[in-house]
């Protein structure tokens, strides 16, 4: 019974994974760059897919919204990326996303914001743009917002629920509401290489 159930399982993860990348075939039919074997969850929405390139082996989870709101704006998703359910990519320039990253749920992503200025309501201000640059090998904690401009290094992290003001360095780990400097990623590797040696001595 076991092996029937797992089986089953097998079968339904197969078809699962088929309809994903039916999806993605989908998108690249509307306009978008696709690479192989990406795969595109339910319930995804694509606003003006002509400016969205995605690269190969990408996983999208469901309800990921990829909303542009200029005809000129473009999202690029780099190869191997893993995007969350219910992610958001708000984009009126330009957010571009290397290979190797991980975005995980809830996270939102914009490039531009509305202007505050007196003597006009919120509303009928000008938006304000300037492009996102998410390097390689990143890890975006689960609800990380990152705000207009901001440049994140290779190898960052940032915590779950932070927002993101300013550029993070490459292998940075940062978090907090706005983010702040907690250490770098490879210092971990630094100390965890000393405490060995000081094993093997004793």
């Amino acid at each position: 019974m076991n092996g029937l159930f797992a089986g089953m399982e097998f079968m339904l993860s197969l078809g699962v994974m088929a309809c994903g990348r039916l999806r993605a075939r989908v998108l690249s039919l509307r306009g978008a760059r696709v690479g192989a074997k990406t795969s595109l969850g339910a319930r995804c929405i694509v606003d003006r897919p002509r400016g969205v390139t995605i690269g190969e082996r990408v996983l999208l989870e469901a309800e990921v919204y990829m909303k542009l709101v200029d005809d000129a704006a473009a999202l690029e998703i780099g190869s191997r990326t893993f995007v969350g359910r219910g992610v958001e990519f708000d984009v009126m320039e330009r957010i571009s996303i290397g290979e190797h990253t991980l975005i995980a749920p809830r996270c939102f992503i914009t490039d531009h914001s509305h202007g505050v200025a007196t003597g006009l309501r919120i509303n009928q201000q000008p938006c304000l743009a300037a492009p996102v640059v998410i390097g390689s090998d990143v890890w975006l904690g689960a609800g990380t917002v990152v705000l207009p401009g901001v440049r994140i290094g290779d190898g960052a992290v940032v915590g779950a629920n932070s927002v993101v003001t300013e550029d993070v360095a490459a292998m940075a780990v940062v978090a907090g509401a706005p983010a702040r400097f907690l250490r770098r990623r490879d210092a971990a590797d630094d100390k965890g290489a000393a405490r060995r040696r000081r094993g093997n001595e004793s």
